[in-house]
């Protein structure tokens, strides 16, 4: 008789899993079946078009960013945290030598990599950062780490360096980051160089690879992450940092209006705030995001300065972009999925006069 009824029960349970939840109240019941709410979005940078690489770096790239968003969704919609789900497809992103970012940094001037990066927990806005690291294979971690283990949110150069150390990162030469693509753009640009006064300030063509990664989540108990990294712009001076590691310039989280991730010059998103500008328009003006997005790439940037990619605190998804092309890819729990690098969806009108 026992073996009868749990046999009974056994067929019951492959029917309808519901049978094992007998014991947890009905609103218990109701949330176990509950799909997870979740938005998320990534952008591999902003500047170049897709119409000026080939078939085969197109698919190579959104193949990339597509194996990033299914990590990030994988982990949002089995209930994981929006700040795993950030640095876990930066990771990925920064061990892929397509982007700007740990393997594939540009570099400086002095032919070396410093790389940078930050990330944001919107719940109780804590940061954390890194600037200028040499031997860090995945930046993004140590900048959660310094979110976390201490009491600041920006080390930059050695002591960083030492910090990384006393974590147990994992720790490269630096010949690591190299690539031949970035090698290249860095001879060439010694060349322009080379015509100029020996200060160098002179403006030169702003072409640079603009291979920036950022990722925006929201989880599933409504709290928002962001965070940034990148090798910054080919033969920048040595020391120079952008706005990839500067919380409210490059990175942003707030639960109560958005989470946002930028791209670009950085310069640029650092002199007007850009990523904290976003999230204080939907606050104190009450615009929807896209709107404060679009705003910002409009009014606040110039054109060719680069891209922006946020989630508002209800998992609406925003991009934006004012150069040829930005690589992103987005995905929600009502079924949004997609990987674009190839059209100038998201580009914003030209600025007011």
């Amino acid at each position: 008789m026992g073996n009868n009824c749990f046999q009974v029960l056994l067929i019951l349970a492959l029917i309808n899993p519901a049978v094992f939840l007998w014991g947890q109240a009905p609103e218990e019941r109701e949330a176990s079946h509950k799909v997870q709410k979740f938005s998320i979005v990534i952008h591999g940078g902003a500047g170049s078009s897709a119409a000026n690489a080939s078939p085969l770096q197109v698919k190579r790239r959104k193949a990339s960013l597509a194996k990033a968003l299914d990590r990030g969704v994988a982990i949002l919609s089995s209930g994981g945290t929006s700040l795993d789900a950030v640095e876990s497809v930066l990771r990925i992103l920064e061990d892929d030598p397509q982007f700007n970012a740990g393997k594939g940094a540009v570099f400086n001037a002095a032919g070396e990599h410093e790389l940078d990066a930050s990330i944001m927990d919107g719940e109780t806005k804590a940061c954390g950062a890194v600037a200028g690291v040499k031997t860090v294979k995945n930046p993004i971690e140590l900048a959660r780490l310094v979110m976390t283990e201490t009491r600041h949110v920006l080390l930059a150069g050695s002591g960083a360096e030492v910090f990384a150390k006393q974590q147990g990162v994992e720790l490269v030469p630096t010949n690591y980051f190299d690539t031949p693509g970035a090698r290249k753009s860095w001879e060439r640009y010694k060349l322009r160089m080379s015509g100029l006064n020996k200060n160098g300030d002179e403006k030169i063509e702003s072409s640079w690879k603009m291979g920036t990664v950022g990722c925006v989540a929201l989880d599933g108990k409504g709290n928002l992450a962001a965070g940034t990294t990148t090798g910054g712009m080919t033969y920048k001076k040595f020391g120079r940092i952008g706005d990839s590691p500067i919380v409210g310039a490059g990175t942003y989280a707030d639960n109560a209006t958005c989470g946002v991730s930028a791209t670009g010059i950085g310069e640029q998103y650092i002199r007007n705030a850009v990523a904290y500008d976003v999230s204080a328009q939907m606050k104190y003006k009450g615009v929807t995001l896209q709107e404060a997005v679009d705003d910002n790439l409009r009014q606040r940037l110039n054109k060719n300065d680069g891209g922006l990619i946020a989630i508002d605190k209800d998992g609406n998804i925003a991009m934006g972009f004012n150069t040829a092309g930005m690589a992103r890819a987005a995905a929600d729990s009502q079924g949004r999925y997609e990987v674009i690098w190839g059209d100038a969806i998201g580009k914003t009108p030209e600025k007011n006069d």
